[in-house]
């Protein structure tokens, strides 16, 4: 796999680079700092895609960066919610244990079917990023407990279709856009 540095794999690659960063602003007090940083990085989601989709840049190796970067920065994202408002993880506790669990089985059954694990980009689990983004945001200014709950359930349904998807289709094109799209297409 030839690896090429373009300016979509550098804006993924950044969000795993800077990632550190919120941690060390969230752990020393500097909220301000941390949602600006936040905003900022979390923003090269949409670029990289957009981009790299527009100039024709895709390639295996950049799904797979802006998966793995995708991972580190929303599961991040459920830490730095439990740093900023711990209340609304503990209210929506068996909900994350449920989301979790089942992105785990999805993790492994991918491994287990394709020999690496898969995260597909559905437009289930597209929209449902950039809702945790929104989440992170909202948090500062207002209680976002009943949106954990509205994320968690929607990604519950989109792990499960990526899920359906594996079992059903095998190892398609990670950027499918639902099991529906599929089903269509056969």
């Amino acid at each position: 796999m030839a690896i090429k540095l373009t300016v979509p794999n550098l804006l993924s690659a950044s969000r795993i680079v800077l990632l550190p960063l919120l941690y060390y602003l969230l752990y020393t007090g500097h909220i301000i700092w941390f949602y600006t940083a936040y905003v900022l990085i979390g923003s090269t989601d949409f670029f990289d895609g957009k981009i790299a989709r527009k100039y024709n840049l895709v390639s295996h190796f950049g799904k797979e960066l802006d998966s793995l970067a995708d991972l580190l920065f929303y599961i991040s994202s459920a830490y730095f919610l439990s740093r900023l408002q711990p209340e609304a993880i503990a209210a929506n506790k068996i909900y994350l244990v449920v989301f979790f669990s089942i992105l785990g089985f999805s993790f492994i059954l991918s491994g287990f079917l394709f020999r690496r694990p898969v995260m597909m980009h559905t437009l289930i689990l597209r929209w449902n990023a950039v809702m945790v983004y929104f989440v992170i945001i909202a948090s500062y200014f207002f209680d976002v407990t009943l949106f954990v709950r509205i994320v968690a359930i929607i990604y519950i349904i989109g792990f499960l279709e990526e899920i359906l998807i594996f079992i059903i289709y095998g190892n398609v094109d990670p950027d499918t856009r639902s099991i529906f799209h599929l089903a269509r297409a056969s």
